[in-house]
């Protein structure tokens, strides 16, 4: 459950790499003013890894060093964190769990460019075909935040963002069982 103290929400985008988790963050950033958080580059800026995986290349991210370095910023709320993967949050930082999705040619595509092959790129296209994010993130958070959103194209980026944004814009901090028990 969501910390009632936060003035602004905290909200978790996620999805397969290139479903564009970071176009969508980034435009929601300005459109809302929430702060975007690019966990990929946090993790390489402040060494939050546990080296190099050569087969799929990037960093292997510490996952608690990452939530150690993120847990002030997200008890004060007003963050988007954009990461392709979800369970190893803390279900409490968030409000809304989006996770974006994309068809598979289209992705193919987009990760091809990108310069993805072999199990690399086979793997992440598996992880589409099969859901894998959204499923870790109905697993890990109540269904009630989680949220999947479209994301093939230039259209369905600004129509997500401005969803998100009325969904920023129309948000209050929740009461807990206790504040709603003292009226």
């Amino acid at each position: 459950m969501a910390q009632n103290s936060r003035r602004k929400p905290n909200i978790l985008i996620t999805g397969t790499p290139g479903t564009g988790k970071t176009t969508v963050s980034s435009a929601l950033a300005e459109a809302t003013q929430l702060c975007h958080i690019e966990v990929g580059e946090l993790v390489k800026q402040k060494n939050l890894h546990d080296g190099w995986d050569e087969e799929f290349e990037c960093h292997v991210i510490n996952e608690d060093l990452v939530c150690d370095e993120l847990e002030d910023m997200m008890e004060e709320g007003g963050n988007i964190v954009d990461y392709h993967g979800c369970d190893f949050f803390p279900e409490r930082w968030f409000d809304r769990v989006v996770v974006l999705q994309t068809e598979n040619s289209i992705l193919y595509d987009r990760l091809s460019k990108r310069g993805y092959t072999g199990s690399k790129l086979s793997n992440n296209i598996e992880c589409e075909i099969f859901q894998v994010l959204l499923e870790e993130a109905k697993e890990s958070y109540p269904e009630e935040i989680v949220v999947n959103m479209r994301c093939d194209s230039i259209d369905d980026i600004s129509r997500n963002v401005a969803t998100l944004k009325d969904w920023v814009t129309n948000w209050s901090p929740r009461l807990s069982d206790t504040d709603k028990m003292l009226g």
